[in-house]
């Protein structure tokens, strides 16, 4: 067995024998806090069924079971409250799996040899300057994530190379102005930005009127590769905790235009969410969620009418199994969830799937491939998915995660496949230990 695999399962036994022990210093800090290293393994079993071609007639590699392992090491150097030096290395592996070991190959999370996830050096303190500026790789992560996230889902996850200027100002009032280049994965070498695709933005964080958090953003996209060059506006409103009671709230309104793929966009995305938490021990949350993005009406015209997904962590919105993108898509949701001691949690989540457009392809969270090819005459009902989630916080470093997901599908795959298993229904398992200092 991997050395790492043995390791963590020792350190998560240590710790779980110890859970009800209050959380020591970090032991792994030094110089008053500025020296501190960091040590994190993530170990996830998955066991899918059906969930890339929903045919039970057919049986793949993708229906199995398979082991990921995620092990990361950083250091944060900081001689000066204004000065911040910050290295982290990762290395992915997909092990016991007959899949192929190349990421993203027919579903494939595949392997990455230790490599550099993040590398950047961060200027400035607040408390002297509003002004902060951020260079290197590193993490993105705005708003409710459905446009820029870290996608920490993933066992490789997402980072980029970019330049981050930050204002700060009173109340939680901030403004980023960033250039950035998505980290592509190099299996045989060090990973490396795309140079030709360049991601560029103003994201504002406005706290209003004392009850909810505004964001208002401007993102330009240019990829020549893909031929892509198209702004994003868009405008994300949420609650602050506890502001209106038991209610809260959530939304989001984002509007393209440019083009796409050398062809003219114009595309829409939008989402609403509202939510009730009962005074109750267990804190039991009612939430009902409405999710929309525009499709392509006709993929032999000048136009293009599909919302584009930028870089999210779709696995957070759209159902667990990732079967659906921020493209092309209505999603009714209900949100369950509940609190039953200081260390449990758990949620169940219901969602009902439709395509905006049976003229485009149904894009998996990716945003890139097609669960099925287009079909216009084919029915928009593309199903439902219930998803059961329970996390454990055995201490401040172990977390123990079980989720199961069903996905009962619709017409559209029935209408869209050949053969007798099309169609068929899908099952997703998971058990998940994560180990963090």
């Amino acid at each position: 067995m991997n050395t790492r695999l043995i390791l963590a399962a020792a350190l998560a036994l240590q710790l779980s024998t110890h859970a009800q022990t209050a959380a020591a210093p970090n032991p792994l800090s030094f110089a008053d806090g500025r020296v501190l290293f960091g040590i994190e393994d993530q170990t996830r079993f998955e066991y899918r069924d059906n969930n890339y071609d929903f045919n039970s007639g057919l049986r793949t590699i993708n229906d199995d079971s398979w082991l990921l392992n995620r092990f990361r090491l950083s250091m944060q150097l900081k001689p000066a409250d204004w000065l911040t030096f910050y290295v982290q290395g990762q290395d992915a592996r997909e092990i016991a799996s007959d899949r192929a070991d190349i990421p993203g190959l027919l579903g494939a999370e595949g392997d990455n040899p230790f490599d550099l996830r993040q590398l950047y050096v961060e200027i400035g303190d607040a408390k002297v300057s509003p002004l902060s500026l951020k260079v290197g790789r590193q993490v993105l992560l705005y708003g409710d994530q459905r446009l820029i996230g870290p996608l920490e889902w993933s066992n490789i996850s997402r980072t980029f190379d970019a330049v981050k200027l930050r204002y700060t100002g009173k109340d939680g009032l901030w403004v980023d102005a960033f250039v950035s280049s998505v980290v592509v994965i190099d299996r045989f070498g060090m990973d490396d930005s795309d140079k030709d695709s360049l991601l560029s933005g103003l994201y504002a964080h406005i706290p209003t009127l004392g009850i909810q958090d505004t964001e208002l953003y401007a993102l330009y996209f240019d990829d020549t590769n893909r031929n892509d060059h198209f702004l994003t506006l868009g405008t994300h409103w949420k609650s602050m905790p506890g502001k209106l009671g038991p209610w809260d709230y959530e939304t989001e309104f984002v509007v393209q235009t440019g083009t796409a793929g050398g062809r003219d966009l114009s595309a829409f995305a939008s989402y609403v969410e509202g939510g009730y938490t009962f005074q109750q021990p267990w804190k039991p949350r009612l939430g009902l969620e409405y999710s929309y993005a525009s499709g392509d009406g006709n993929a032999a015209d000048n136009k293009q009418g599909a919302f584009q997904n930028l870089f999210p962590t779709n696995h957070l919105h759209y159902g667990l199994m990732d079967v659906f993108s921020w493209s092309n898509i209505h999603d009714v949701a209900l949100h369950l969830s509940a609190k039953p001691t200081a260390k449990l949690t758990t949620s169940l989540d219901y969602h009902v799937l439709w395509l905006a457009d049976t003229a485009d392809i149904w894009r998996r969270a990716n945003a890139t491939t097609a669960v099925r090819p287009a079909n216009a005459a084919a029915s928009n009902y593309a199903g439902s998915e219930l998803d059961v989630l329970v996390t454990y916080a055995a201490s401040s470093h172990l977390t123990l995660t079980a989720g199961y997901s069903h996905f009962f599908a619709g017409d559209y795959l029935s209408d869209t496949g050949t053969g007798t298993g099309t169609g068929s229904d899908a099952d997703f398992v998971y058990l998940m230990t994560s180990i963090k200092f």
